[in-house]
This record gives structure tokens, C-alpha cells and sequence, in this order.
């Protein structure tokens, strides 16, 4: 449900007054503590900075600047900053209009932060931390050799097909035979019957670009990258900015192209760029699999189908490349896809609605965990009303990490196909939902993975394969399985783009809210597919968690839903609206619910339903009518300063539910404004002690509003 903070004009209103004055392919597993992201060694510091409104380093606008200009200005931020913080500062790339990468040599990415930090025109500096696609390559189904011959299988497969868009049942079979699918499936089969998906809806693949010419892929124009068109795929960018990293020979262009990230001994050796020996392995095509979950061409006869039917459009944004990559690509990448221009990058024309990220590192969001920058694109992209979806990682149920820990992000955890966790998952009260990650039951090396996630892929080792070189494969029971929370995130924004076809109009948290309220709930299996016990999921702990019974506290509302998400989206949507300008104490504050929307299906709202959240001490009802009955409009009268929430839930003639929360932070009415004249004498210029006390208290509340991006 929709939560609207509503600081309001008390610091205006004080201000204003007469007085005497005036911020598994999804996670692999953690690195070691040398090599965790943001460790980076003395000799190649990065640091993201982000300049205050006021700084006089930031006051020249580079926004809709020339790249050569932006490159200029960025440089004489850096030399100027370098000047202050006594080290030698080079720049790397803009971000926003302030806030762009540096570069030292000689120090470590957490000590030139600490030292940027410290400026007072500074708003922050974090390190430029390297996040990873998240995958499980050392999963043994991995390496082994291609359901060909049946009796004694060596390829292909897997028998239940692409089991996870099927309706689900409520005990996966055995035998299992081609129409098989299983608890935790997500009916996007029936979603189809609602909406194939829409032109008009892009969902972003943030990732390691895609391979155009894939045969289930079809581009919107035809190109060098795409040779096919009439399609939905749309061109993109890379905004890589590290050339070695990059593997294409140049830093951010218009190609979003994956030209492999297959990482080799002289690439270590060569100390490009966040690598090490753990890295050495060939290329992983994550862009090209996790865009195919989204964006396949569907009812063509040929590979897979798509929970987006091959009608919503896909963004290749590229920001991974060889060893991952960095915070501040990341960033520039979101921001970019969701329509916010980026400094010396052309203007996105497409912007998404929908934002899918496979990929992530450790840390929590906040100060302490450096992700600052995401905090800030978060606020952003939620104002330009995109939905943003993350993979918890499969650091085998450890605590869920960034993006997909950020506020606003619905962050996706992996199930089997018996619903349960599966066990390279991650989990933590961060999560919204839960999808499909696949699984395969058996573990001998050299035999069929049961349930994997099947996908568009690529057939080169380290670089493409073309189409008509026989690049064009699907990954399958065998040589390529597709594992990994990487593949439950695209089945989740595949539904929030379906969603977003039946209406339009709703807002980010609304898209959520759908998503969580159509979940279906989580079984509970005593035992394992083998019989053996199967222990309920606990809050992480720093120690490995396998295979383990779901609770809402831990995997977020329930199991993908898609067909009931685009019912849900096809009926009424709750939306409040507070009527009272500024809330003061012991004066009556009004919600209305005229503005709740009536859904594509026509049906009128039948129910308006009113409860008290969290009274906060200062309300103890709603009146008229009482808490629970049926109006369009109440109020609520706190009897002091404070906030309290209320919740409206409408329900429509075909039966939906939907409901939204409204948070009011009120004025405490006792509180008096100063005489400014009379016979005391006390007049003057300055502010008492205690109105001083009260502007500060409600500028300070005014700002954290800000920074919580409500």
C-alpha cells in the first residue's frame, strides 16, 4: 500500500507569522574481506561525490552541456576539490548535475571519501563500490554435458518446460510429463487472457546489455546490432565507463551490446578492474537471459515465451562487465533508463516504467553501507513513476543486499518449485515477494536439472557466436541451467510491466501493492522432496541457510501471482486524499476518497472502508462514521502535535481489494508566537529561544522529509 508522508506547512506557517524577526546467476556469494566490493587497494581510489545546492564548486550547470564541456567543468571541480583535501584528484564520470565520480592515486576509496566528506559544501562521498551480476557458477549441474536419448539423457530438457509461467498446482507431480507445473508457478499463462502487455510500457534490463541478434529477439528498428525489426527490443546504451572493464574498447556509447565478460588470467594480471582469480571463467550472456524472461518474442513458434508476451519493450541499459561494476555506472544507468537525464549522455526517449536489476553486492542501504547514491536515484525514479525491481542476492540466506535492500525497491527472493526457499537464495524483512529462481532436486554430477529456468542465451565460451554462426541457444536441463534469484527478479518485472498495461496510471507503490496483495500464500511442507525435515526460515545470522519454509516475515508477501496482479490492476485503486491544509491540534483533519480510482474492467467502487494505522498517541478514532464503515470521507482530530496514519480500503463490484495508507504529522496548537512589542521591552531582532526551537525542529523535519524522498 501507498505510504504518503505529509510534513506540512508548520515551518512556512512559522516563517510567515508576525514575530520580532524572520540527501545465480543473481548475487554470487560475498567476497572474501580483501576483495569485497569497495575495498579498493591504495593506488586506485574512486569516490562518488555529491555537492550541496549552495556549493560554489557546483554552481556552473552541466546538465544539458556538451560532453567536452561537462569533461571540462567536472575537471576543474575535481582540481579545485583535490586542492582543498590536499591529493591529486582526476575525474571519472557525472552522475547528476552534482554529484560525479574522482579519482586519486596514492589512497584508499575509504579514506579520500572520509577526507571529501569532511568539506562542508559536501553532501557526501562514498566509495565507488563494484556490484556483481548475480549468478552460482559453481552450481555441479553446471559443467556437465547436454533429455537426449530418454532412456539415458545427456541434453536438452527440461521435461516440465518453462513450468514457472504455468498455473500452479498445489503439488508438483510425478511423474513429471510436459504439461507439468508446480506449487510456486506464476500463472502468467492465465495473466495473458487479462493482457499481452503494451508498446507503451518499457521495462529496463539493467545488466550486461543483450545480444541483438538473437532469434527470439526483434528489435523496434532494424540495425547493425539488430538484424531483425517489427519487434520490441530498443536500442539503449552502455554506460560502462572503464574501457578495460567494458571488453568493447571504449567507455559510455549508444551500444548496449554484450560483447562478452569472460575474464582470463591476463585480465587479472593486467589488474583490470575489480578482478581476481575467483573471476577467471567465460562469459555469462546475464543481459541477454534475464532480458529473455522479459521480452521474447512469444506465440512465434520458435525458443521460449515470455511473461511479457514480446509486446512490452525492452531497455538494454549496460552497466556489468568484466568482474561486475561500479556504483556510480550503476546509478548513472538507473537514472538514465528512468527517464532523468544524466550529464553527457544524450536523452533517454524511452523512458521506462519499469526498472529490472540481476545484480547487487553487499552492505545495507544507508550511510553505513555507502549507498547514498542509490537513496538519491531511489527518490528520483519513484518521482518519475518507475517501478523498480532487485534480486536478494545468493549469498545462501544471508541478508539480503544492495539494491535490492533499498527503500523503495521491490527486492525478489528465490523459491523452489515446491514454494520453499531455495537454498542459494537470500532473505531478510527487505523483501516485497518471492518468484521462481530454479532448482534441480538431484545433485549427481551428469544428470538432468528437474527444474531449472529456461532462457534466451548465447553460445560462445568467451565471445558472441552470431545468429547465423549457431549463437542463438537456450539454456536447458544440462550445459547451461539457469539458476539463481538473477531469473525470480524479470519474472516479478515481467508482471509489474502487465500490471502497468491494464493501468497506466498507477503509481510505484500501487504497482507493489497489487503485486503484494494478489501473492499467493506460502506452503508448508514438513518435509523435503527427499523426506527429509524441513526447518522454518530465521532472520539471517552470518550463517549459511539452505532450503527452508517461508514466512512473510522473511520472503516477503507471498509467491508470484501474475494472473491475480493484473485482475487486481483491472479494478479499483484506493487513493486518499488529506483535505486539511495544515494540521493543528485538537482541530478536525479530513481524508476523502473521491479521487480512489474505478479500474479498466468499469466497475464501481462498492465498499469505502476507513481503520486508524498507528494512532501515535494523539487519535484514538475516526468519526463519522466509526472505524470500519462504509463513507467517503472521515476525520480524525489528534489531541496534540505528533503523527498518526489511517488506511482506506475499497473494494469493487467484481469483488477487488485494494488499499492505500496516508501518514499525517500534525502541529502541536499550544504552540504561541511571540508578542513582538508591548511593555515588556522585548523587542529587538532576534528569535526566542523556544520559537527558534520550534523553526529549527520543523526545517529539521522538513529536510529528513526530503531526504526520505516522500
Amino acid at each position: 500500500m501507498r505510504i504518503r508522508s505529509l510534513l506540512l506547512t508548520f515551518a512556512a506557517a512559522l516563517l510567515l507569522a508576525p514575530g520580532p524577526a524572520r540527501v545465480l546467476h543473481a548475487q554470487t556469494a560475498a567476497p572474501s574481506a580483501s576483495t569485497s566490493a569497495g575495498a579498493t587497494t591504495t593506488g586506485s581510489a574512486r569516490v562518488i561525490v555529491k555537492y550541496r545546492a549552495d556549493s560554489p564548486l557546483a554552481r556552473r550547470s552541466i546538465l544539458h552541456a556538451t560532453r567536452e564541456d561537462v569533461v571540462a567543468e567536472l575537471s576543474a571541480r575535481a582540481q579545485a576539490l583535490g586542492q582543498r583535501v590536499g591529493v591529486t584528484l582526476a575525474t571519472g564520470r557525472a552522475i547528476t548535475e552534482r554529484s560525479h565520480v574522482v579519482i586519486a592515486d596514492g589512497v584508499s576509496s575509504p579514506e579520500l571519501a572520509a577526507k571529501i566528506a569532511a568539506q562542508p559544501d559536501v553532501e557526501y562521498a562514498v566509495p565507488d563500490q563494484r556490484r556483481r551480476r548475480a549468478e552460482i557458477p559453481t552450481d555441479p549441474l553446471y559443467h556437465t554435458a547436454a533429455l537426449s536419448p530418454p532412456a539415458n539423457p545427456t541434453s536438452g530438457g527440461p521435461l516440465v518446460g518453462q513450468w514457472y509461467l504455468k498455473p500452479p498446482v498445489t503439488t508438483a507431480p510425478s511423474p513429471r510429463t510436459a504439461d507439468s507445473s508446480a506449487p510456486s508457478s506464476i500463472n502468467a499463462q492465465q495473466a495473458w487472457d487479462v493482457t499481452t502487455g503494451s508498446a507503451s510500457v518499457v521495462v529496463a534490463v539493467i545488466d550486461t546489455g543483450i545480444r541483438f541478434d538473437h532469434k527470439d529477439f526483434k528489435c523496434v528498428s532494424a540495425g547493425s546490432s539488430c538484424p531483425t525489426s517489427g519487434g520490441n527490443i530498443l536500442a539503449g546504451y552502455d554506460m560502462i565507463s572503464d574501457s578495460s572493464t567494458a571488453n568493447d574498447g571504449n567507455g559510455r556509447d549508444a551500444d548496449a551490446s554484450d560483447p562478452g565478460d569472460f575474464v582470463t588470467s591476463q585480465d587479472v594480471t593486467n589488474n583490470v578492474p575489480g578482478c581476481t582469480q575467483n573471476d577467471v571463467g567465460n562469459s555469462s550472456w546475464h543481459g541477454t537471459e534475464t532480458a529473455g524472461l522479459i521480452g521474447a518474442q512469444t506465440n512465434n513458434a520458435l525458443g521460449i515465451a515470455s511473461v511479457g508476451h514480446g509486446n512490452v519493450r525492452v531497455l538494454p541499459v549496460r552497466v556489468l562487465g568484466k568482474c561486475g561494476g561500479l556504483d556510480s555506472d550503476i546509478v548513472a544507468g538507473m537514472l538514465w533508463a528512468a527517464g532523468v537525464d544524466v550529464p553527457g549522455v544524450p536523452h533517454n526517449a524511452t523512458p521506462a516504467r519499469v526498472l529490472n536489476m540481476s545484480l547487487g553486492g553487499s552492505g545495507t542501504c544507508d550511510a553505513a553501507g555507502g549507498a547514498q547514491p542509490y537513496v538519491d536515484a531511489m527518490t528520483q525514479i519513484t518521482a518519475a513513476g518507475s517501478v523498480v525491481v532487485a534480486a536478494a542476492g545468493n549469498s545462501t540466506g544471508h541478508a539480503v543486499g544492495i539494491p535490492a535492500n533499498c527503500p523503495g525497491v521491490i527486492g525478489v527472493a528465490g523459491l523452489r518449485h515446491i514454494g520453499t526457499k531455495v537454498g542459494f537464495s537470500d532473505l531478510g524483512p527487505e523483501i516485497s515477494i518471492a518468484a521462481p529462481g530454479g532448482n534441480c532436486i538431484n545433485t549427481n554430477p551428469g544428470t538432468e536439472c528437474v527444474y531449472p529456468i529456461v532462457t534466451t542465451t548465447n553460445s560462445g565460451t568467451t565471445t558472441p557466436v552470431s545468429d547465423a554462426g549457431g549463437g542463438s541457444i537456450y539454456s536447458d536441463s544440462f550445459a547451461r541451467p539457469s539458476l539463481g534469484t538473477s531469473f525470480s527478479a524479470p519474472l516479478v518485472a515481467g508482471t509489474a510491466a502487465l500490471i502497468l498495461s491494464v493501468q497506466p496510471q498507477l503509481h510505484p507503490d500501487e504497482v507493489r501493492f497489487k503485486l503484494q496483495h494478489s501473492a499467493q500464500a506460502f506452503p508448508h511442507p514438513s518435509t523435503d522432496e527427499s523426506g527429509n525435515a524441513l526447518p522454518v526460515c530465521t532472520a539471517p545470522n552470518g550463517i549459511d541457510q539452505l532450503q527452508c519454509v517461508c514466512t512473510t516475515a522473511l520472503c516477503g508477501a507471498g509467491m508470484l501471482d501474475a494472473y491475480h496482479a493484473v485482475l487486481e490492476a483491472n479494478g479499483a485503486q484506493a487513493r486518499i486524499t488529506v483535505l486539511t491544509a495544515s494540521p493543528t491540534a485538537n482541530s478536525a483533519v479530513q481524508f476523502s476518497a473521491a479521487n480512489s480510482l474505478v479500474g479498466p474492467s468499469g466497475a464501481a467502487i462498492t465498499n469505502y472502508q476507513w481503520t486508524l494505522g498507528d494512532g501515535g498517541g494523539i487519535v484514538t478514532f475516526l468519526a463519522p462514521p466509526t472505524s470500519g464503515a462504509s463513507a467517503t470521507t472521515v476525520s480524525a482530530t489528534p489531541t496534540a502535535g505528533g503523527t498518526f496514519s489511517v488506511t482506506l480500503t475499497v473494494t469493487d463490484a467484481n469483488g477487488i481489494v485494494s488499499a492505500e495508507s496516508a501518514s499525517v504529522t500534525v502541529a502541536d496548537s499550544s504552540a504561541s508566537v511571540p508578542s513582538g512589542g508591548g511593555g515588556g521591552g522585548g523587542g529587538g531582532g532576534a528569535l526566542g529561544a523556544v520559537w527558534l526551537g520550534m523553526l529549527l525542529a520543523a526545517v529539521l523535519a522538513l529536510s529528513a522529509l526530503s531526504r526520505r524522498g516522500a
